[in-house]
């Protein structure tokens, strides 16, 4: 089993589980309203709930009721993060499937021709979750320095940075695995070359040899004295 292909394993799973907590994270934006420490309160917002505490301790959360009440953006967020989800899912199947070490799969070849489609698998899941992440964050980012929108204006999440660490290493894993392909045709064949009936006779064709030699150098005991009677 290949080094490149363990390490592309591992960069793929563990940037399918950070999409996955990306996903289901409340944190994609907050904010913070504090006169002192005792009042603080702490509104988090995310793709299916907006959450909100305080420094007492409390906090409750009230999930998205309806899908037509939710901004295109965050709808489009969610689908692009669905999608990227699902991605990594199957790319981590076909990545277990085409790894040299499994028993399923067929052939070599066929092997690498998996794990190549689990490294293109990879990287699309992992444009997904960066085009979406992006797109949320832009957002964000639009309406905090815009000097006209007086609604409430919220901040970076959590969650926005663990989707784009997890969007990169979907990426580096499989840009891996479809460069892992290459160690298949860099294999050296081994060669083998039957010399078994060649050896038989060679050893019979010396014994014979040796058989006249010695018949030739030892012409008297060919004769006995009755011979010249």
């Amino acid at each position: 089993m290949s080094r490149a292909q363990i390490s592309a394993l591992v960069f793929g799973v563990g940037g399918f589980g950070a999409l996955v907590a990306a996903t289901a994270s409340n944190e994609w934006k907050v904010t913070t309203r504090a006169s002192s420490v005792i009042t603080a309160t702490w509104v988090y917002q995310g793709l299916w709930m907006n959450c909100a505490g305080n420094a007492l301790g409390s906090f409750h959360c009230r999930p998205h009721f309806t899908i037509f009440k939710v901004e295109g953006y965050i709808q489009a967020c969610r689908g692009l993060m669905i999608a990227a989800v699902s991605l990594g899912f199957f790319g981590s199947i076909f990545a277990l499937i085409g790894m040299k070490c499994t028993k399923v799969g067929g052939s070599d070849k066929a092997k690498a021709k998996i794990a190549c489609l689990a490294g293109i698998v990879f990287i699309l899941s992992g444009l997904c979750s960066m085009t979406g992440c992006s797109l949320y964050a832009n957002k964000i980012t639009t309406e905090f320095f815009d000097p006209l929108f007086v609604e409430q204006k919220y901040e970076l999440g959590a969650a926005l940075f663990i989707g784009w660490a997890g969007a990169s290493l979907c990426i580096i894993g499989g840009v891996i695995f479809c460069f892992s392909i290459s160690d298949n045709n860099k294999a050296p064949r081994m060669g083998y070359t039957y010399n078994g009936a060649t050896s038989v006779m060679s050893s019979r064709t010396k014994y014979h040899s040796r058989e006249g030699d010695f018949k030739t150098s030892n012409p008297s005991k060919q004769f006995d004295k009755n011979a010249y009677v």
